[in-house]
């Protein structure tokens, strides 16, 4: 995983292409021979023509491997349930898995969607200018940060979450998706999105309904689901304030 402060998320990724390389996960291939498959794959869509070190391409496949293909310790045990998980869920629950996996790994890719949904859900729609001020005010004035800001919005785009307005550079919400595969789904993504906000403590309601996961309308799990989890460690606030989470051992009062 990235450490904090870095992008990492640079390049514009489809969702078929995440999709190809947990299948090939799943099919059992080795790192090598899943680069080696979305080489192919991707010749004919980045970097035509030529085979640069630090081409797009050869950029694309190293974040798409890192997310699905070179996971190790808690992540490994993630991406593990996380391929478990694909299986047979509906396209909604996919996307899900597929976006809850780039945040864990690549951070930056959720904390460029986060002022993105804050400001879908505050005035209806989110302008590239207003996101990239966001970002920057995070991450410095850095053409590698406004170049990635770019990408990212860009593969919202290309995956359903955001769509274009009659003005350029302005985008709103697509309709949300219905996430439901069942509790086991819900406790994976919390888990998920904690390690892309560094294990702290948070509310179950901030990490499966905050502005980071904005294309996605998810339950949330049940108290006793959270608490047999064995992962996480629950902390109870009263009956009005919910609970809050985090990797087990990591929890305060």
């Amino acid at each position: 995983m990235n450490r904090p402060g870095q992008i990492g998320f640079s390049q514009r990724i489809q969702l078929d292409w995440l999709e190809y390389t947990a299948n090939l996960v799943l099919a059992g291939n080795t790192k090598a021979e899943i680069a080696s498959e979305l080489n192919e794959r991707l010749r004919e869509k980045l970097s035509v023509g030529n085979e640069p070190k630090r081409g797009n391409r050869h950029k694309a496949i190293t974040i798409l491997t890192r997310v699905w293909a070179n996971a190790s310790g808690d992540r490994e045990r993630m991406r593990n349930r996380g391929i478990e998980l694909l299986q047979g869920g509906s396209p909604a629950d996919r996307m899900f898995i597929h976006w809850c996996m780039c945040m864990a790994t690549y951070p930056f890719f959720g904390q460029v969607a986060h002022p993105t949904g804050r400001l879908l859900r505050l005035q209806g729609a989110a302008s590239a200018a207003q996101v990239q001020r966001r970002v920057r005010e995070q991450f410095g004035e850095r053409e590698t940060v406004a170049r990635a800001t770019r990408r990212i919005l860009r593969t919202f785009i290309d995956w359903g979450a955001l769509q274009e307005t009659g003005n350029k550079g302005i985008y709103r919400a697509a309709p949300k998706r219905v996430v439901d595969h069942g509790s086991r789904l819900g406790v994976w993504a919390i888990q998920a999105v904690l390690v892309a906000r560094g294990g702290r403590p948070q509310p179950v309601r901030t990490l499966l309904r905050g502005p980071h996961l904005f294309p996605f309308d998810v339950s949330l799990p049940s108290t006793r689901e959270l608490e047999t989890c064995g992962e996480l460690d629950v902390t109870h606030h009263g009956l009005d304030e919910g609970i809050s989470v985090a990797p087990s051992g990591r929890a305060t009062s």
